[in-house]
């Protein structure tokens, strides 16, 4: 994670935001820094993931970077300039964490493209995503504990639901390098695919994601990630308490009355 923080020059913006129809995607905008962290943009982020949250137009969210990176994470030139005061930091780690946490816990499914390297808080971000897509050449790496510092994002938690505790163990106590290609293999990614063909396929699949029951989708965001965590019955109470609510929504009736008319369902959040 990265205390820095310069603001962005004027008239630019840490956090670029477009409408592609029920899809949000935001672009991370400090290429010039390879879009290392700062606290303007978790601000932008923390504002434009509530305004998600509460706009039922919005099916789901796609997050990229501009430039050639996804995100590096820590602005280390910024860091050479002198460590923050004590509020500034506190500031920076509570924003950092929640911008993670609305990603993880939010009722619309997150997609990450990271066409480019992804790199401590870059790579966190991307795990706070319900599916990262990668480029296949892109560098990942955890280098913080190799920096005297710590991990932030929920890491902990979302890497070793990913890879399990042994292999979380090794890539962050290690620090080392690895490439998009293996991050799919070992289930940090959903898919790995040449540079160019990453936001594509992420819109894609967030299109897909845009077109379920945003009720079913949400509950099944609520639930699936703490499975491992919960006892079999508290699973099964979660399950029952999820089917009563979307039973006799609009949405439901629309999914069977689509499969009897043969036709995909036009879901519409009610």
């Amino acid at each position: 994670m990265s205390d820095d923080d310069p603001s962005p020059p004027a008239g630019s913006e840490p956090v670029l935001v477009r409408s592609d129809g029920a899809l949000r995607v935001l672009t991370l905008n400090r290429p010039d820094r390879l879009n290392a962290v700062s606290l303007p943009m978790y601000e932008s982020l923390d504002r434009v993931l509530a305004e998600a949250a509460s706009d039922p137009e919005v099916r789901c969210l796609v997050v990229t970077g501009a430039g050639r990176a996804f995100c590096v994470g820590a602005d280390l030139k910024a860091h050479g300039e002198g460590a923050p005061s004590g509020a500034r930091r506190r500031r920076y780690v509570e924003l950092a964490q929640r911008v993670n946490r609305r990603m993880q816990t939010g009722p619309v499914p997150v997609v990450a493209a990271a066409h480019g390297h992804a790199v401590g808080a870059g790579l966190e971000l991307a795990l706070s995503a319900d599916f990262m897509v990668v480029g296949e050449e892109a560098k990942l790496r955890f280098p913080e504990l190799a920096l005297g510092t710590f991990v932030g994002g929920g890491t902990v938690y979302t890497l070793a639901e990913r890879v399990g505790a042994l292999k979380a163990r090794e890539l962050l106590y290690l620090g080392d390098f690895f490439r998009g290609r293996e991050a799919a293999e070992w289930g940090v990614a959903w898919k790995a695919l040449p540079t160019d063909e990453v936001l594509p396929a992420a819109l894609a699949l967030a299109h897909r994601l845009a077109q379920r029951a945003p009720r079913s989708l949400a509950w099944a965001k609520r639930l699936v990630g703490p499975a491992g965590t919960m006892s079999r019955s508290r699973a099964l109470e979660l399950e029952a308490r999820a089917l009563r609510d979307v039973f006799g929504t609009r949405d439901w009736q629309e999914g069977v009355d689509a499969f009897h008319e043969g036709r995909p369902p036009r879901f519409t959040g009610e």
